[in-house]
């Protein structure tokens, strides 16, 4: 009896050290498998969130691709990117497309984008976030004096090399102009997957940041990169959408683990209909929580699951701020000369910040305890500043108030209108220009700029005499001197975008198309 309750220890013991070796050899295998893929520190151990079965992969790009190839959308650039032989102009209309569509609904970008493509002279105005088009603008120049006129052939190349460009813009220019095979997450992607693998923790998070990358370069086709990237882009636009999306017609709900959540909570509450009992339910309907690591996942929902919600679960965002509040005092300054047409003044913004470098009507940010009784005099003072002459503060008339929303502020303008009739061409600090009415509507202003002058379009009657007196064509053509980098009323007619890039044989020439 000694002898065998020897024995059995002696197997107990033997039996604790192996499973301590196994677990000792799966931890090191842990960490030197994600030693060897690792994107960053925290990177999640759960596999649950990712691809790794190899039939599976191939059979998504599959039902994705078939679906694309049936349901795409005939826009511009993608034209243009089956059909343009030239590959640095393919690459620069899919950089043009990618700048525009940031923040921007595909409906709007189109008409921008025909126009763009076909001259580029003032079209962004309107488009908003304007510092795309500088930057796009910038790039451009690069391309042209420092790069012989040769568009940036590889991801790495176009992330290091054009302003503006970041991984998202670098990706999707590089697989769909070039053929690269490499993923591209944007806004609709981000949405596809974290729905297809379950991702709920924030989407702006570090970790779920890399993951999603991971996936995208897991995922992408390696023989029609550009295709699935944009199938991926599609899909969010238009199945996987942030509202009322429509599973019924996803591709990829096979795949979907947020999909397949959502039925199996179904399931489980039409059975509790039927009176089943909680218990059965356990044993017949397969576990929702597939996460091995769940609990301490960084990619797991942070907080419970919300039926009403469904797959719109995922992917769970910050809690946006609320936009502030500003104020701005605007003043639309005019002038005549004899027998010629109404100008108005506008003023250039710094270089920085928002709306940078655009062209604007004198404004002046209110501070929140400006009282309404001083607002006349803060516009005598700008004025002062401006023309380097003093007003009558009863010369200031009330015009009205202009609500614009932009993506982070509510910006009311007050808005007051004055007419001079003497003023100074002398050196300002900043830059100003004058503008007829006519220019103006050509110029690239910003949306509220033009609100403001439609409201005090509507709330003075133009006198029928001014348009009597507009002037002739030889009279117009008499322009006032401009500071330099002043917005003008006309412009020399722009290049054609194939002058802009070399070829492998010539340089290209400017001049005028």
């Amino acid at each position: 009896m000694s002898r065998l309750r020897s024995a059995v220890q002696k197997g107990k013991r033997a039996a604790l050290e192996n499973t301590e070796v196994i677990k000792s050899s799966k931890k090191k295998k842990s960490k030197a498998a994600i030693k060897e893929e690792e994107p960053s520190e925290t990177e999640p151990s759960s596999s649950y969130h990712f691809f790794h079965d190899p039939t599976e992969i191939p059979l998504f790009r599959s039902h994705l691709l078939q679906w694309y190839d049936q349901n795409k959308r005939d826009l511009p650039w993608r034209t243009l990117a089956m059909t343009e032989p030239d590959v640095n102009i393919r690459t620069y209309g899919v950089w043009v497309s990618e700048i525009m569509l940031q923040q921007t609904q595909v409906a709007t970008v189109i008409d921008y984008y025909n126009r763009w493509m076909k001259e580029v002279n003032q079209m962004w105005a309107g488009l908003g976030y304007y510092s795309r088009g500088r930057r796009l603008h910038e790039g451009a120049q690069k391309v042209v004096s420092e790069l012989d006129g040769q568009m940036p052939k590889t991801t790495a190349a176009l992330l290091k090399q054009l302003p503006g460009v970041g991984r998202y813009t670098a990706g999707a220019i590089s697989s769909i102009a070039l053929g690269q095979v490499t993923g591209a997450v944007d806004g609709n992607v981000i949405r596809v997957l974290c729905r297809v693998r379950a991702i709920g923790a924030d989407s702006t998070s570090p970790a779920v940041t890399d993951a999603l990358w991971k996936i995208a370069d897991t995922l992408v086709d390696p023989e029609k990169p550009g295709d699935f990237n944009q199938a991926m882009m599609e899909l969010g636009a238009r199945v996987c959408t942030p509202k009322s999306p429509l599973c019924g017609q996803c591709p990829v709900q096979t795949h979907c683990h947020a999909f397949r959540k959502v039925s199996i909570k179904q399931e489980i509450d039409s059975k509790r209909l039927l009176s089943k009992l909680v218990s059965k339910l356990n044993t017949s309907v397969p576990d929702i929580e597939n996460c091995l690591a769940a609990g301490s996942c960084d990619l797991c929902l942070l907080e419970d699951w919300d039926p009403q919600l469904g797959v719109q679960n995922y992917p769970r965002k910050p809690v946006k701020k609320a936009p502030r509040v500003e104020q701005t005092l605007t003043c639309i300054v005019e002038r005549q000369r004899d027998g010629e047409e109404m100008e108005y003044l506008l003023t250039q913004r710094p270089s920085k910040g928002l709306l940078a470098g655009m062209w604007e009507l004198p404004s002046m940010l209110l501070e929140a305890d400006v009282s309404e009784n001083k607002y006349k005099g803060l516009i005598c003072d700008m004025m002062q500043k401006l023309l380097e002459k003093s007003l009558d503060a009863n010369s200031v008339q009330f015009v009205g108030e202009v609500v614009h929303i932009f993506s982070h502020i509510h910006q009311t303008y007050i808005v007051f209108s004055v007419r001079v009739f003497d003023w100074s061409e002398g050196e300002q600090e900043q830059k100003t220009c004058w503008l007829t009415k006519s220019a103006l509507k050509e110029a690239a202003v910003s949306t509220g700029v033009k609100k403001i002058m439609k409201l005090y379009e509507s709330s003075s009657k133009v006198d029928s005499k001014e348009e009597k007196r507009k002037p002739t064509p030889e009279k117009r053509s008499n322009k006032i001197k401009k500071p330099k980098g002043a917005v003008t009323n006309e412009g020399p007619k722009q290049l054609c975008i194939s002058q802009f890039f070399s070829t492998s044989n010539t340089t290209a020439k400017s001049q005028n198309c």
